[in-house]
């Protein structure tokens, strides 16, 4: 158990884990991606980091809660619930948009620190509101070894705190809020870690989770 682990609401950067080459991501992966260009996805398209300030009126889990349960289709289009998980625990992480730079990045490094994570009775889902078509393409283009899960209309993102108001840049946007849960065997949240930086935060995941 780990105990004194509560909500994280900013991640630290940390050293990076050896890891294979992602394709077409640069030096300085970004902060976050938003799902909706019109918004906030244009400082992405640009290259921009975004810094995340604050986030506003989202429902937050805190290590205790129950993990709000869920069925999403895979990048095959197959059915994945939480529930098939029972008995096992499983890292849970959302991001902002399949093949933008700094979701890349993240992924690889889940993908690259997997057997390590699997080897301490760890599983890894990612979710996102990309369809299953691009999951697919991301999937097979990053070589990842991972369910990649679909959750266009962002319920199940919103149901998890992970989707819903922020402040950047001094400004009130709507958009995925990256976020990384660890659920325990029975089911419950075990850590929530919120605004987490897509650099550097499986390495420090692996350190808080002691892996």
């Amino acid at each position: 158990m780990l105990a004194g682990l509560s909500v994280v609401t900013q991640a630290a950067a940390s050293e990076p884990v050896a890891h294979t080459a992602c394709s077409n991501v640069p030096r300085t992966a970004l902060a976050d991606e938003s799902s909706q260009p019109g918004r906030i996805g244009a400082a992405a398209l640009s290259g921009r980091s975004i810094t995340v300030q604050e986030v506003t009126d989202n429902q937050r889990l805190s290590p205790g809660h129950p993990a709000p349960a869920f069925t999403l289709p895979d990048a095959d289009g197959k059915d994945v619930s939480l529930s098939d998980y029972r008995g096992r625990k499983v890292i849970v992480y959302f991001y902002p948009a399949a093949s933008t730079p700094g979701c890349t990045k993240q992924a690889c490094d889940f993908r690259d620190n997997l057997a390590e994570l699997e080897g301490a009775g760890i599983e890894v889902i990612g979710i996102s509101p990309d369809k299953p078509a691009k999951l697919a393409k991301f999937r097979d283009n990053e070589k990842l070894t991972f369910p990649l899960l679909s959750d266009p209309d962002k319920s199940v993102l919103t149901a998890w705190g992970a989707f819903g108001e922020k402040t950047m840049y001094g400004k009130t946007v709507t958009g995925v809020i990256r976020s990384t849960f660890l659920v325990d065997e029975k089911g419950e949240i075990e850590v929530a870690q919120y605004n987490v930086r897509a650099t550097g935060h499986v390495a420090k995941l692996r350190r808080d989770l002691s892996v």
